[in-house]
């Protein structure tokens, strides 16, 4: 849940700032990827501050001696934080009637410095890992409920994914909000420890600011961003994944099969379709069958199989091989016969091993199945499969395969 800003690279978009930690220890770079676009409508920022604005020097003094309170926070970076907040501080209480009308602006000054530097300190006394840890984890608890839309039914996983996604752009909006508030450079980067914790106090309160809406109402700004995130993902879209595994006949279902969810779900299918334990049985079970079409001399079905095995469409196999689509259907009911023969007399052996369904995995059978077919079985079918199983443990124990032994099974055992 907090890889976006614990990991020393987040995101790897080609347009990208850094947030980077110097000191005794080098640190490696926060790198915050431009993934997630934003409506800042909504949005009605501070005004960047004026290089000529002079704040309290009172205030100013005040802020930067609490700062220094911690012995490891330099003077000369403790002067430009306490500067900055000194700004911000004045130019809420000029911005709130509310606060100008109490007559005590010096004490509202007072207290909203105090509350930035507490938690500048927090985050400073915390550490860049676990500051960017504490700060991820407030702001994912909030955004989570609101990171998909109301009619998609998804999991935590799924959630997750768009959480980081949603998260990896906030963390750009917030720092661009920081430079334009702070008359920052455009490329300005917290990079001492004091810095990183600046930005993340920002940050944090940054996403809490309570957006005004229509009706007296008002909202978090990383709520409203959340919802917003979420009517730009697409719509879910059911697939019926038997028709994504068959082929088909006609024109309505080659146009459904043309569909990119139906081409995204069939290439995901294909991709997991081969276990790498399975892999040598599977090739082999290929080359038996192409094997066994050529000596029915049935290259057409070769051709037919190789495409199939590539997961062509119906309509992209018709034009490597030149098919009329009647000619195809002709084709693809000539290739099942085909594959039913040798999957039922020719190499059913190996087959039923491929599939998992062979005697020694009880036919893929459960095991009150199991149960069940062995009582129907007559005295001379249960002895015949009792030697089966003794032989498939112990291959040199029996020999059921002698064609002179009365006991000599030619087929498939029927089940």
């Amino acid at each position: 849940m907090y890889s976006q800003i614990t990991s020393a690279a987040v995101g790897t978009h080609s347009q990208a700032v850094y947030v980077c930690q110097t000191g005794k220890s080098a640190q490696p770079p926060i790198q915050i990827g431009y993934s997630v676009g934003h409506d800042t409508g909504s949005l009605a920022p501070a005004p960047a501050a004026s290089a000529s604005n002079s704040p309290n020097p009172d205030l100013v003094v005040y802020i930067q001696g609490e700062l220094q309170s911690e012995q490891t926070v330099r003077p000369s970076q403790a002067a430009k934080i306490a500067h900055r907040i000194a700004v911000e501080v004045e130019r809420i209480c000029e911005k709130s009637r509310r606060i100008q009308a109490s007559g005590e602006v010096a004490s509202w000054q007072r207290s909203l410095a105090q509350h930035r530097i507490r938690k500048c300190l927090d985050f400073y006394r915390l550490g860049s890992r676990r500051g960017r840890v504490e700060l991820h984890s407030r702001l994912s608890a909030i955004a989570y409920r609101y990171i998909a839309p109301n009619q998609a039914q998804l999991g935590f996983q799924g959630r997750y994914t768009l959480l980081e996604d949603f998260m990896q752009g906030f963390y750009v909006e917030s720092l661009k909000a920081f430079r334009r508030e702070n008359d920052c450079p455009a490329d300005y980067q917290p990079r001492t420890r004091l810095e990183l914790a600046e930005y993340m106090a920002f940050t944090e309160q940054y996403a809490k600011r309570r957006i005004s809406l229509p009706g007296c109402n008002n909202q978090q700004l990383i709520i409203l961003r959340s919802q917003a995130f979420a009517k730009r993902q697409p719509n879910e879209t059911s697939v019926d994944i038997e028709q994504a595994m068959e082929s088909t006949r006609d024109e309505a279902g080659e146009d459904a099969l043309r569909s990119p969810a139906i081409q995204q779900l069939r290439q995901q299918m294909v991709s997991e379709a081969i276990d790498p334990s399975e892999q040598v049985i599977r090739h082999r079970v290929i080359q038996e069958l192409i094997a066994y079409l050529q000596a029915q001399k049935q290259t057409d079905c070769v051709d037919y199989l190789t495409l199939r095995l590539q997961d062509m469409a119906a309509a992209e196999i018709d034009e490597v091989l030149g098919l009329t689509p009647r000619e195809r259907d002709y084709l693809q009911q000539r290739f099942k016969y085909h594959v039913e023969k040798f999957a039922q007399f020719h190499e059913w052996e190996l087959v039923h091993q491929w599939l998992g369904t062979d005697l020694e995995r009880r036919f893929g059978l459960s095991a009150d199945q199991w149960e069940t077919f062995k009582a129907q079985l007559d005295p001379q079918q249960q002895q015949l499969l009792a030697l089966k199983q003794a032989q498939a443990q112990d291959p040199d124990s029996q020999q059921l395969d002698d064609p002179r032994s009365p006991n000599c099974s030619t087929t498939p055992p029927s089940s």
